[in-house]
């Protein structure tokens, strides 16, 4: 099974064949993603690698602090997203009249 790994702190410059040559050095790379706006198309200095479990833990051991392109990568194993609620429009009814602003006056 194969252990996703985050870097982190990457360079705008960086690209999927950079990170991928970077990690098949220590075995072979399942996928490579750099995670880009959404809106420019530009990167977010973040990104994923997925490799087999022993390759993984090497890479990540002896990657994590080194530089590329000029920046020292933050390297380690990806955790779960956590999926966030933003329904209702971020706030919750507090039980006051809104829209007056002011401090303190009703």
């Amino acid at each position: 099974m194969a252990k996703k790994i985050f870097v982190g702190n990457l360079s705008f410059q960086t690209t999927d064949s950079d990170l991928n040559d970077l990690f098949a050095q220590f075995g072979e790379v399942e996928s490579v993603s750099i995670i880009t706006d959404r809106d420019t198309g530009r990167s977010k200095g973040f990104g994923f690698v997925a490799m087999n479990d022993e390759s993984a833990e090497k890479a990540i051991s002896q990657l994590n602090g080194t530089e590329l392109n000029g920046r020292a990568l933050t390297v380690n194993e990806a955790r779960p997203m956590v999926k966030r609620d933003f329904g209702g429009g971020g706030r919750q009814n507090s039980g006051r009249g809104g829209g007056r602003g002011g401090y303190g006056r009703y």
